[in-house]
């Protein structure tokens, strides 16, 4: 039998680092970085005696995240100790949800090629996150650093719906941008602030018992996990054409050699030894604090598209690339109410900014301009000021060196050149020094009036006003 015979099914565990201040059940600082060992406290090193603290801030954003997916919420819910080895976690145990999630059957809608399709979420709860091991290369030992541990968590789970890379990379794109919307974490992948253990598992087209699954732990690229999935299924269906059997187990990724390698077998909820966690009290939820979250839930993707196509007549391609992160839909959204202009906004956003972004290898929510300094970007263009030329050079610059456009364009000396005579002055000497251009042109040759136009460009080095060097060029040329 080929891979066509055989379909894959796809789960996913997604963790998201929440944005609070503090920690899940202490004080110390969430934020990343910092020397190893300064964001932590006895009661995240689980020194002897000391108790936690649930932080109110975490429960809430796993509501509105809840909210935000179709979840229903509980209205009692509680913590739980979740028994496993952890180098980087003290208390070798990690105080979890087991039976009595915040949230459960929610859904997050996602957009395949022919239909749009519901990923059902089986629940999202709260936990607190590990520390970080910090290996010697050259084998001689491990250092901790507890400055992440008891970070808070939400882990959302969905049922084993998604069937394709595709779907993974559309259900994950998604709920990130929720997640980001909704403002309860950064999804900084790079940062760990957002990782997906994967579990995949193959069957015959047809069937519908689940095969065995493997998965994949604390993956954190978008790239990544899709190669990884098609590998797995192509090894599981490797095994079972010749006769073998899958083992459950829990699976390492190696991006190196684009292969997956056990890491220990794949453990049950029975294996955790889940129990009530004695030192918190049960969580309580009331209609009213529902109800105040759901006031704070802002407009959402779909919203935002519906309204970009019918109040600012862009198209759909243009929306759905704008809604997509809510830095880019921010950022339209703040030029656009400077310069009154949506699709040179949009337009600056899917060329230029896209590109710059994915050159520099960086996200959009490490756009170091403000929404303002755009729209006054597109102002400068819209005035004559500079043209489309020098705006791509004042791009670069916001990127740099982030500060006013019209203080770049002064410093820089970049105003456009707008003065009829010395337009005229440019037009005639490009003429002098290209006759044969004239030939072609009165020939029937329109591209060269189109090379004239760029040699008076770049003799002004693109500060020439384009349209008025057009105009020159026709009126000089046809006489």
């Amino acid at each position: 039998m080929s891979r066509e015979d055989y379909e894959m099914v796809i789960g996913l565990e997604v963790h998201s680092e929440l944005s609070t201040k503090t920690k899940i059940f202490c004080s110390c600082p969430t934020e990343f970085g910092g020397n190893p060992n300064t964001h932590c406290c006895p009661i995240c090193m689980a020194m002897p005696g000391t108790l936690p603290v649930l932080n109110k801030k975490v429960v809430e954003y796993a509501i509105k995240a809840g909210l935000a997916t179709n979840c229903t919420i509980a209205r009692n819910s509680k913590n739980d100790r979740k028994n496993y080895f952890y180098p980087d976690l003290p208390k070798s145990y990690q105080i979890s949800q087991f039976d009595m999630p915040l949230c459960e059957n929610g859904y997050v809608e996602i957009e395949t090629e022919n239909e749009s399709k519901k990923i059902r979420l089986v629940r999202i709860h709260i936990e607190e996150d590990a520390g970080k091991l910090n290996h010697d290369e050259y084998g001689s030992g491990s250092l901790v650093d507890l400055n992440r541990a008891g970070v808070p968590l939400i882990e959302i789970v969905s049922e084993p719906d998604l069937r394709s890379t595709e779907e993974v990379d559309s259900y994950l794109k998604k709920l990130k941008s929720i997640l980001e919307y909704i403002e309860v974490s950064d999804c900084k992948m790079q940062q760990g602030s957002l990782r997906a253990d994967v579990n995949v598992s193959v069957r015959k087209k047809g069937d519908t018992k689940l095969g065995t699954r493997t998965e994949m732990k604390n993956m954190n690229s978008f790239r990544s996990i899709t190669r990884a999935i098609e590998y797995e299924a192509q090894r599981q269906i490797d095994i079972l054409e010749q006769g073998g059997k899958i083992e459950q187990e829990t699976l390492r990724w190696d991006e190196v050699s684009g292969k997956t390698f056990s890491m220990r077998d794949k453990e049950d909820a029975q294996d955790y030894r889940y129990f009530p966690e004695p030192d918190l009290a049960v969580i309580n939820i009331s209609e009213k604090m529902i109800e105040e979250i759901k006031t704070t839930l802002p407009e959402m993707p779909e919203s935002r598209r519906e309204r970009y196509i019918n109040e600012f007549k862009l198209p759909e391609y243009d929306s759905n690339i704008l809604i997509s992160s809510k830095y880019f839909s921010d950022l339209f959204e703040g030029a656009t109410k400077v310069c009154n202009n949506p699709k040179a906004v949009s337009n600056w956003i899917m060329t230029d900014i896209i590109k710059i972004l994915n050159e520099q290898e960086k996200d959009p929510n490490e756009i170091p301009f403000t929404a303002e300094q755009l729209g006054e970007l597109v102002i400068l263009i819209d005035k004559g000021t500079i043209s489309s030329s020098i705006a791509k050079k004042v791009l670069d610059e916001l990127f740099e060196n982030p500060r006013n456009p019209e203080q770049i364009i002064q410093e820089k000396g970049w105003i456009q050149i707008s003065d009829e005579g010395a337009i005229k002055e440019v037009v005639q000497k490009i003429l002098a020094a290209n006759p044969n251009s004239i030939i072609d042109y009165k020939a029937g040759k329109d591209r060269a009036l189109g090379f004239l136009v760029g040699q008076a460009m770049k003799e002004t080095k693109g500060k020439a006003n384009p349209q008025m060097l057009n105009k020159m060029f026709l009126e000089e040329l046809n006489k």
